[in-house]
């Protein structure tokens, strides 16, 4: 019996089996509240429920309405995700709002195999409070923004090891998974950086074999001056970058593994670079030149 007129958002959480219960339900949406600007009204389905809409008998043939699943089911170590960034966004459950996920992943849910057919991205608006939709892009592009209102700002931070963990933290904490942005967008072969500077501003974006390359070539007369089995080292490290990406400099783990380790162990290499310290202070040097343009 509840009446309230600004209700704005109809979530079902549990199948309805009843005709009559489920049009209580969505009655309490239909309510008009002019002087607060409620003239719509929005429902968010987690069950299939509104199936019901295509029953004849729910008022005659339904007319100018459209019905979109959203599956949210997954499996319990799998992550939650976003919206395919090649859909567009809408500002309701309209045909435009059924975001396809590019390679479908195979879940298991109550030991039955399942699909994700697709998913949405709900974020608030700042100016309404409503729920609307977005794309996953879209959303952290928008994110990458807030957090840093220039691409040089971003720039500047990601230039070092701890700014670069301090972006990554930040971006996840507001739902962006920098990983899965990238996997998203087709771009794992693009530095994160570099993905994060497109997506947000539109700028170009390269491949990590095309920044070391670019820093092999620009930057020539710094790995010139290092001794040729430091140098040696220096370029093994680059071409790990070029495949792996960053954390192969952040981490200096990669020496123990091939093709690394050939030149010997970790405390061998570093002295082709006078201890340590001089092999930190240079990997360090290294990933700050790679985003110095």
């Amino acid at each position: 019996g509840i009446d309230i007129p600004t209700c704005r958002n109809i979530v079902l959480f549990r199948p309805v089996g009843s005709m009559v219960e489920f049009k209580q339900i969505i009655g309490r949406g239909t309510r008009l509240a002019t002087e607060h600007d409620k003239l719509s009204f929005e429902i968010i389905d987690y069950v299939g429920a509104t199936a019901l809409f295509a029953d004849p008998a729910f008022d005659g043939i339904a007319e100018a309405i459209s019905i979109e699943e959203l599956s949210t089911s997954r499996a319990p170590d799998e992550p939650d995700g976003g919206v395919d960034p090649t859909s567009g966004a809408g500002e309701g459950v309209n045909a435009d709002a059924l975001l396809l996920v590019r390679d479908p992943r195979k879940l298991y849910v109550d030991d039955s195999d399942a699909l994700i057919a697709g998913e949405a991205l709900y974020v608030a608006d700042p100016a309404s409070g409503r729920l609307r939709i977005a794309s996953y892009r879209e959303y952290s592009a928008a994110q990458v923004r807030e957090l840093y209102p220039r691409p040089e700002d971003l720039r500047s931070a990601w230039r070092t090891q701890h700014g670069r963990d301090e972006i990554v933290a930040a971006l996840a904490d507001r739902g962006v998974e920098v990983g899965d942005l990238a996997t998203r967008t087709g771009a794992v072969d693009a530095d994160p950086f570099d993905l994060l500077v497109h997506i947000a501003w539109n700028l170009p974006m390269i491949t990590r074999r095309e920044r070391a390359s670019r820093l092999s070539t620009e930057d020539r007369a710094f790995l010139d001056g290092f001794r040729p089995e430091a140098r040696e080292v220096l370029d093994a490290l680059l071409d790990k970058y070029a495949q792996f990406g960053i954390s192969q400099l952040d981490d200096l783990a990669s020496l123990e593994v091939p093709p690394l380790n050939i030149f010997g162990t970790p405390v061998e290499i570093a002295r082709r670079f006078g201890g340590v310290d001089g092999l930190r202070l240079t990997v360090e040097a290294i990933a700050s030149r790679l985003y110095a343009a």
